[in-house]
């Protein structure tokens, strides 16, 4: 048992997370599995999958390219077989983007970008929504970042998409409320983990700076002056899908120890 997860009980809920391969979507679909649910986990990285059975046997996995709508639906009629309906979706895929000056963005940099930020949602939700409504309500849980409330330099393209996914969560919420269906969505911040290692490094070399100047002047802007940790934020998506979140949609949750701005 992971004994930084919240003891809370979700005995036979049957949950979604994307990306559960690894990093923030492997620590919720753990959080979710030893709360007592039925976790079902995709990621694009065939290797994850099948390492995922090493770690949790009671998971299940599949190979998924959430960016790709026909790899959605494959997604959801396994779904579908299996529960005949779900409980709770976490979009959690996501990835870093380019770094660089916008000037130097390649167009295919952006639309990638933004397809698997954002688009992918989209697409979850899209087949997630009839299970949902099917089993009574539920909840969906969208993974933004604290680059969707701050303006982040160099970073443009991911910044946009993280925006965007507190508009397309705010925008499901409104309208799945009358269904029983929350929509939150959680903004980590700088979280303790190997794709925060890649954003600072890239940071570096685009700066000029070394690597840990630049580590600091990020969490130099953090109210807690530190990261946070992966099991932070499989607790709160807990929370939100627990009783204990039931009237809790809407919302655009930080869970970054404060970040007051990005580093420019």
């Amino acid at each position: 048992m992971h004994t930084n997860f919240l003891p809370i009980q979700l005995n036979g809920l049957r949950v979604v997370v994307t990306a559960g391969g690894s990093g923030i979507g492997k620590s919720i679909a753990q959080a979710f599995s030893e709360a007592g649910a039925e976790v079902l986990i995709c990621d694009i990285s065939e290797s994850l999958v099948a390492q995922a059975h090493s770690y949790n046997s009671k998971l299940t996995s599949l190979v998924t390219d959430v960016s790709n709508p026909i790899d959605v639906k494959h997604l959801f009629d396994v779904v579908k077989k299996k529960w005949d309906g779900l409980d709770v979706l976490v979009n959690n895929a996501g990835i870093a983007g380019p770094t660089a000056l916008v000037e130097n963005i390649e167009s295919q940099d952006l639309e990638d970008t933004l397809k698997v930020n954002v688009s992918s949602q989209f697409y979850c939700a899209k087949h997630a929504v009839p299970l949902i409504k099917k089993s009574g309500g539920g909840s969906i849980i969208n993974l933004s970042s604290v680059a969707g409330r701050h303006g982040f330099a160099f970073r443009s393209p991911y910044s946009a998409a993280k925006w965007g996914v507190i508009g397309f969560s705010k925008s499901l919420a409104i309208e799945l409320g009358e269904s029983n269906i929350r929509v939150n969505a959680i903004l980590p911040g700088h979280v303790n983990s190997e794709r925060f290692r890649r954003v600072v490094k890239a940071k570096s070399e685009a700066i000029g700076l070394d690597f840990e100047t630049t580590k600091k002047q990020y969490l130099d802007l953090v109210s807690l002056k530190r990261n946070v940790e992966e099991h932070d934020i499989a607790n709160m998506a807990l929370f939100l899908a627990s009783t204990f979140g039931a009237n809790i949609t809407g919302q655009a949750i930080s869970v970054c120890g404060d970040v007051q701005m990005m580093p420019s």
